[in-house]
């Protein structure tokens, strides 16, 4: 898995391609939360749509992450969750957790509308 940090409007996007198995890459992650929460970049959407696979450690990363952001005061959003990444997400229950977007633009909204 590799992913890439961009930003828009009040938000940082990370876009993750390829196999989400955690990992390594759980540890990536982390450290590029914690720079955003030092820089005061606390909104993060993780866009999907480039992800083929997710196992249970991505899950677990993603977990990870969310609860990061959470605790300094912001929030991690789902968007382009594929269908079979969608029903990983329901069987587990964890779509109750994360707020999750079928549009990239629909999630960076999603913080927009709650800053008003």
């Amino acid at each position: 898995m590799s992913f890439n940090t961009t930003e828009r409007y009040n938000c940082v996007i990370i876009e993750f391609k390829g196999n989400v198995m955690g990992g390594p890459d759980a540890t990536k992650l982390n450290e590029s939360l914690h720079q955003l929460i030092d820089k005061g970049q606390k909104n993060v959407v993780v866009d999907l749509a480039k992800v083929s696979f997710m196992n249970s450690s991505g899950l677990g990363m993603l977990i990870g992450g969310l609860t990061t952001m959470r605790n300094a005061g912001g929030d991690l959003r789902i968007a382009n969750a594929a269908n079979k990444i969608e029903s990983l997400l329901i069987v587990t229950k964890l779509i109750t957790v994360f707020k999750h977007f079928k549009s990239l633009d629909a999630a960076v909204e999603s913080f927009q509308n709650d800053a008003e």
